[in-house]
C-alpha cells in the first residue's frame, strides 16, 4: 500500500501510530523521532545509578519505544505519550534488573531501580526549583574544572564523541571523567 502522507509533522502521534501498524515507515520514523529526547532523559535519569552506561539504556528505551508503536492501542482517554513514557520506563526497569542480577553479589546496586525516585539526578533537582546558578556551584564545588566541562556539555545532549571533539580529549577520559562525576554527584546531592 502506498502512502501519500507526505508532512508527518503535522499528523498527531496516534493518527502516525495507525499509519505505523499499517506499514507506513515513515510514520514509525516520525514517531522514533519525536520521542527519542523522552528516551535520552529517561536513560541518563537511571544511569546516575552507575550499575548501566546511558548508551546501553537508550537502546533499551528506544526498543520500548519502538514496543509502544506496535501494542497502542488508541482505546479509551489513553495518550500516546504517557503510554511510551511507560513503555521505556519498564524497559530500561527489566535492564537494569538484568544487569543487577548479573553483579557479583558485593558489587550489585543498593539502589533497586524501581525505587528511584523523582528528583534524584541533577537535571530534575534544576527542574524542581533550585536556581542555575546554586546548581552550577554545587556542580563546581564537587568537581573538578575537567569534570564540570564535560557533565555540562553532557547534559546538553552532546555525545561522547562530541565532547571528546570539543575538549581534545580522547574519548576513553570523557567516559572516565562522567564516571568519576557520577560518584562525586551522587554524594553530593545525596547529602
Amino acid at each position: 500500500m502506498r502512502w501519500y502522507v507526505q508532512n508527518y509533522k503535522n499528523q498527531t502521534d496516534e493518527a502516525l501510530v495507525v499509519c505505523a501498524k499499517e506499514g507506513d515507515d515513515g510514520a514509525a520514523e516520525e514517531l522514533l523521532l519525536r520521542y527519542k529526547d523522552v528516551v535520552r532523559r529517561v536513560a541518563r535519569k537511571f544511569s546516575f545509578n552507575l550499575i548501566a552506561e546511558t548508551d546501553d539504556l537508550v537502546q533499551e528505551g528506544m526498543i520500548g519505544l519502538y514496543a509502544a508503536i506496535r501494542k497502542f492501542d488508541g482505546t479509551g482517554d489513553r495518550k500516546f505519550k504517557n503510554f511510551v513514557y511507560t513503555c521505556v520506563v519498564r524497559r530500561v526497569y527489566d535492564y537494569l534488573r538484568f544487569v543487577n542480577r548479573r553483579l557479583p553479589e558485593g558489587e550489585r546496586a543498593e539502589i533497586d531501580p524501581e525505587s528511584l525516585a523523582e528528583g534524584e539526578t541533577p537535571e530534575d533537582l534544576l527542574l524542581s526549583g533550585e536556581s542555575e546558578a546554586e546548581f552550577r556551584m554545587r556542580l563546581l564545588r564537587a568537581l573538578s574544572d575537567f569534570e564540570f566541562r564535560v557533565v555540562m556539555m553532557y547534559l546538553e545532549g552532546m555525545s561522547y564523541a562530541a565532547i571528546s571533539e570539543a575538549t581534545g580529549k580522547e574519548v576513553k577520559s570523557i567516559d572516565n571523567a562522567l564516571t568519576r562525576a557520577k560518584k562525586k554527584l551522587q554524594k553530593a546531592f545525596r547529602s
